[in-house]
């Protein structure tokens, strides 16, 4: 009787799971499936690293490995590897941390190997421990004088937090709503609290005041110190520092024209021009005359004397 293509499709199935069930027992090896599990722990707490196999046995091989970019030993030939010596312990298969750390978060694999009657049989468990982290004090900016109208944005941003930190700004010890009116008169302002920013559309003299931010998360919070900005109508300090450059510049041009006249730096047409100046700048009247007017007059009696001469 002939079978179909469907019932020997089938049977080459069984036979290729067949062929590969007697290659793994010829070869002495079998392995269970893994077993995920989660652990979260606050920074500087307890946290211990389960590993859910069957019970421990003389013959059994236990090993910890910590997975990421490259694998690193964290229990082999029954003693802890690296800074868990001083800080761990084993319980049976589970490993204990006594004060975590966030260099400690990250995802964990144990590995059992025991004999057993189909041969080698090897069990694996991966745990990922995460850390819950407090925010370290934000870094805030806040400018110190600001001109009336002008768009303006006050930053806080923190790095350490885990979770990422929530951020509320306060003014004068009064915490910001986000886009809320700060006052009747004032201008109205926008608060991102995912990325810390404080932005004024077009701030006013009524903003003035001390800010400062506070990162918050689950675990905690902290504050950065305050900061005091002032709002000014007119840039007095920039208009008084402008008139002071501009009276100084002006002052060395004046002294470097006087120096270089009263050196003689200047041409015949140059200390004509000039000779006023040469009075203005300190320098006494000079009776005698200058060496351009002694040309002057050494020239005319010159001239009369050749007249005189042809007459």
């Amino acid at each position: 009787m002939a079978r179909s293509p469907q019932g020997l499709l089938m049977l080459l199935l069984l036979h290729y799971f067949v062929v590969a069930l007697d290659y793994h027992k010829a070869n002495g090896f079998s392995a269970s499936k893994d077993h995920y599990q989660q652990v979260t722990v606050i920074e500087y707490q307890e946290a211990i690293l389960a590993c859910k196999t069957p019970k421990k046995t003389a013959s059994s091989r236990l090993e910890w490995k910590k997975l990421g970019r490259g694998v690193s030993l964290v229990y082999y030939q029954q003693a802890l590897q690296g800074d868990f010596k001083d800080r761990a312990e084993m319980i049976d298969f589970n490993i204990r941390i006594k004060n975590v750390t966030r260099k400690d978060a990250g995802k964990y694999r144990c590995e059992v190997s025991a004999p057993s009657e189909q041969g080698q049989n090897l069990q694996e468990d991966t745990v990922t421990l995460e850390v819950l982290v407090a925010p370290a004090v934000p870094s805030c900016e806040v400018p110190t004088s600001v001109m009336s109208g002008s768009v303006v944005e006050l930053r806080c941003q923190e790095k350490d937090g885990n979770p990422a930190p929530e951020y509320t700004w306060f003014k004068d010890g009064t915490a910001l709503l986000g886009s809320q009116k700060l006052g009747k008169r004032n201008s109205s302002y926008t608060m991102n609290t995912k990325s810390g920013t404080l932005q004024f559309n077009m701030i006013s003299k009524m903003d003035s005041g001390e800010y400062y931010c506070e990162a918050r998360n689950s675990v905690g919070s902290r504050r950065c110190p305050g900061k005091r900005m002032q709002v000014d109508l007119v840039n007095i300090s920039g208009i008084i520092a402008a008139v002071v450059v501009v009276t100084f510049v002006i002052s060395v041009c004046g002294l470097s024209i006087c120096y270089a006249q009263r050196k003689g730096y200047f041409s015949k047409e140059a200390s004509f021009h000039f000779s006023e100046g040469d009075k203005n700048c300190g320098g006494k009247a000079n009776r005698k005359g200058s060496p351009a007017s002694k040309a002057t007059t050494m020239s005319e009696n010159d001239f009369k004397h050749t007249k005189s001469f042809i007459i």
